[in-house]
């Protein structure tokens, strides 16, 4: 069976691990380093095994225009242009070094989302050890071809994505010179219905591209991320916040401090469960063996009286012999007398 893994900072990220879970702090920071570093900092607390963050300027990621093809219609943010969103949102780059280095001294792994060329540059002078392409980045193959160049793992999300684009921009990293490769199914809602995630898309996905796979996940609780480690994600990237109600751009469909702590040690009791294809009997089973069903005598019976259908039953504890013996044993004859709720004994069976 396939098994792809990759490596981010030294920790493996497979079918056969535990899952990977990325805290994605986007535009949480609220316009505040201090926030920025408090989200660092819980995330670790809550267990994450990496923060993410977003890597553009509003003049890098669109255009400084009031057109209308540059304004939002509908949803979370209906009525602004992209400019005045991710002029609000844009993670200024002074941050990211002092970022990685918090990130760094409190033991968690730190990446970005690059938007641009010079976005990986800057990230690449900060030695990141891995990058993330977000979903409407997928269809950007030259900026894939260029994040692939680093020779750093890699993980694109497929939002919006059909099969065929996701192909396009699995072999343009793999042209680039990409090794370690992984992918999100995701549905690029804020927030996004969990009717729409199709989780069984997922095995599918493992299947057809033959790369570790993950969700990025949207919805507003951990259901749809628990039931995605089950069918075989081996990532799970979730928006995180201090507060759902700080009022930033991405704070409303974001994960909080309890919840994020929820997510990372529920995906990894799910990913336990799924074990192997085992029918044996489990260690946590043993002592309750005995307590199965087993033939019992409910009557006394002198030795070479017949056994008859009324002089045995099926009964708790499981001492006697199996229940799938009972028309084996009526008719036969007892060796030696019997008492009233002793276990039936083969070897007091004549001719058995």
């Amino acid at each position: 069976m396939m098994n792809p893994m990759i490596s981010i900072a030294g920790r493996a990220i497979g079918a056969a691990h535990a899952p990977y879970i990325i805290a994605e702090l986007s535009a949480n920071h609220n316009g505040k380093l201090e926030t920025a570093m408090r989200i660092i900092e819980e995330a670790k607390k809550a267990g994450a095994d990496a923060v993410k963050l977003q890597t553009y300027t509003a003049d890098t990621i669109t255009l400084n225009s009031d057109a209308e093809e540059f304004r939002i219609h509908g949803g979370l943010w209906d009525g602004r242009t992209l400019y005045d969103l991710y002029l609000e949102a844009q993670m200024p780059w002074e941050w990211h070094q002092p970022l990685f280095e918090h990130a760094r001294k409190l033991g968690i792994t730190i990446f970005s989302s690059p938007f641009d060329f010079t976005a990986v540059d800057l990230l690449e002078s900060l030695n990141a050890p891995a990058y993330k392409i977000a979903s409407f980045e997928a269809i950007d193959l030259p900026l894939i071809k260029y994040v692939a160049g680093t020779g750093k793992p890699m993980i694109i999300s497929t939002g919006m994505a059909d099969a065929e684009e996701i192909s396009e921009a699995i072999e343009a990293a793999r042209e680039g010179g990409c090794k370690e490769l992984a992918i999100l199914h995701c549905v690029s809602g804020y927030p996004a219905p969990a009717a729409e995630y199709n989780l069984r898309t997922i095995p599918d996905m493992v299947r057809r591209f033959g790369l570790v796979t993950g969700l990025s996940d949207h919805t507003l609780d951990n259901t749809t991320a628990i039931a995605a480690v089950t069918l075989g994600a081996s990532i799970v990237e979730k928006h995180f916040t201090l507060d759902r109600k700080g009022g930033g751009p991405d704070d409303s469909f974001s994960l909080e401090p309890l919840e994020l702590k929820a997510l990372c040690q529920d995906s990894k009791t799910a990913w336990a469960a799924l074990g192997d294809v085992n029918y044996a009997r489990k260690s946590s089973e043993q002592g309750n063996v005995q307590f199965r069903r087993s033939l019992y005598f409910v009557k006394s019976l002198a030795a070479g009286d017949v056994v008859t259908a009324d002089a045995i039953r099926s009964v708790r504890p499981g001492r006697g012999v199996a229940p799938k013996y009972f028309d084996d044993v009526v008719g036969k004859y007892v060796k030696a007398a019997v008492e009233a709720n002793t276990p039936v004994d083969f070897a007091n069976i004549e001719g058995l």
